[in-house]
């Protein structure tokens, strides 16, 4: 049950806060920074998305790894600073609420739930292929369209929301082991085939590597932003950390600062592998070369009897990778389901969704309606995905994930700018923390999230793999612009309704503040 107590805000004013009622100072630092490691699923985002990225980008894949990284950084500092002042598990629709009213604050909560529920049919397809790829059944694992694929996938979201819905404890503690398996991994993989390349046991298909590959200036500036896009949804994830900040010792510090730490280590994480990757593997379109058609979906399976071999021991390290991609894709399964859970929740306490996704488990003091909720929806659209254009549909999914990812990150970007707009000038440390660098990061973001859904919306230069003809006006559209375009219209019908059922929130009678530097209350 929530209750309300009065909480300090910069400038000294007071704040009606929200307890929700989780499990406070379940997690310290190390936890998470794991649980924000995790979240992104280093293995699985690589395996799911390089080959794309270099289908469209070509040798230019590490600076543009380089360069997404920058507006996430930008935008991981506007959210380790508003947690400062409110760490609540709303994160996005909260912050923005109290920004810029409650109309954008929903906004940017259905952001995160679109973001997290249209992944999530990726997740287990890669989960189901893999668990079938680490037993041999390739037959299987290889034919996305296969049933056996899809029953895995619904078995693996079922367990995963199992884990979450018992606590965030063992929530944490198995990331502990999914992510050591995978930074091992991944770290083996990207030495072994360096090594390869530099002593001359390597692959015909193999490319040394060049200063070119970090220069933009190689780059066209329409592949360039849709790979960016794409990298966007690679690093994607870290904000689980501050979503369970309720959860955290130290809510106001510890979570902000998980979520930059994780920034950093994914930058070096993905800069090694994508450029090891891409020395060993080539971006030729036969064989293992990463532009090849038949690998685009998944690059990393593909690469590993090719770098480890496929006798004796280098056996066993395949099918370790095989588990790797399997263990990442259960994390981020996982930690997809912590922050919607806890989104919908904030959201529900404050009115702003059906009042039953607030109720929390007497025992485990985690969301109980919520969780459910996201796993079931998540099911759902999974088997829908799955008969469409035979699962092709799932790689546009995965694209216009990097849409929403631009949105609702960007829209918490502004609201750390405006939310500190009054102090800025009070420090040349609040000046660049609070307001320039995560303004830029928003502003990256937006440019680049845009770019990418005007661009699918015109199937001659989109990335869209599927494509769909309006009826009676004969337009082409892309997928990944239908997808944005059908969940966007979910939220708006979704929003019109609550609106007329519950409009307390709405009236800002249920999430206000009472500094002048927000949206003044009617």
């Amino acid at each position: 049950m929530a209750t309300i107590e009065e909480a300090t805000q910069p400038g000294g004013s007071a704040e009606q806060v929200a307890e929700k009622g989780l499990k406070s100072g379940a997690l310290g630092l190390i936890s998470s920074t794991v649980i924000a490691t995790a979240s992104v699923a280093p293995a699985y985002s690589l395996a799911a998305t390089l080959g794309f990225v270099v289908a469209i980008i070509g040798l230019q894949s590490p600076i543009v790894c380089i360069i997404a990284f920058i507006p996430m950084l930008f935008a991981s500092i506007g959210y380790s600073e508003l947690n400062k002042a409110d760490p609540d598990c709303g994160t996005t629709f909260t912050w923005a609420s109290r920004a810029f009213g409650p109309k954008t604050g929903w906004a940017g909560g259905w952001g995160i739930v679109a973001a997290d529920i249209l992944v999530m049919a990726s997740l287990a397809q890669v989960a189901g292929a893999y668990l079938f790829d680490l037993f041999g059944v390739t037959s299987i694992g290889h034919n996305p369209a296969s049933g056996w694929v899809l029953l895995a996938g619904v078995l693996w979201i079922i367990a995963m929301t199992a884990i979450c819905y018992v606590g965030i404890e063992v929530s944490a503690n198995f990331q502990k082991l999914l992510l050591g398996i995978e930074l091992v991994m991944l770290m083996v993989l990207s030495i072994t085939a360096l090594v390869r390349v530099g002593t001359g046991h390597h692959p015909a298909t193999s490319i040394p590597v060049a200063a070119a590959w970090f220069n933009p200036l190689h780059a066209s500036f329409s592949p360039f932003i849709d790979g960016l896009v794409l990298f966007l949804f690679i690093y994607w994830g870290w904000d689980t950390a501050v979503s369970v900040n309720e959860e955290t010792a130290d809510r106001n510090h510890t979570p902000g600062r998980a979520a930059i730490v994780s920034t950093l280590l994914l930058l070096v994480i993905y800069l090694l592998v994508t450029t090891s990757v891409q020395s060993f593997a080539g971006i030729g379109t036969k064989g293992i070369g990463l532009g090849n058609p038949s690998n685009t979906g998944d690059v990393l399976s593909i690469l590993g009897s090719a770098v480890f071999g496929t006798s004796g021991f280098g056996v066993f390290l395949s099918r370790l990778l095989i588990l790797m991609v399997l263990s990442s894709a259960a994390a981020s399964t996982q930690t997809t389901i912590l922050p919607t859970a806890r989104t919908t929740l904030s959201m529900a306490v404050y009115g702003a969704l059906p009042k039953s996704f607030s109720k929390i488990h007497r025992r485990y003091l985690t969301p109980t309606v919520s969780t459910l909720i996201m796993g079931g929806i998540s099911i759902a659209l999974y088997l829908v995905m799955n008969f469409v254009s035979h699962g092709n549909v799932i790689t546009d999914a995965v694209t216009c994930c990097g849409i929403w990812i631009a949105f609702y990150y960007g829209l918490t970007a502004f609201a750390c700018a405006w939310y500190y707009r009054k102090t800025l000038t009070s420090s040349a440390r609040n000046l660049w923390m609070q307001g320039i660098l995560p303004l830029l990061g928003g502003l990256i973001l937006y440019f680049a999230g845009g770019w990418s859904l005007w661009e699918d919306y015109d199937v001659g230069t989109g990335t869209s793999v599927t494509t769909y003809t309006v009826p009676g006006l004969h337009w082409h559209v892309g997928g990944v612009f239908v997808i944005a375009f059908l969940s966007a219209l979910a939220g708006v019908i979704f929003f019109v309704y609550l609106r007329i059922a519950q409009p307390a929130f709405f009236r800002k009678q249920t999430l206000t503040r009472a500094t002048p530097t927000l949206v003044p209350d009617d």
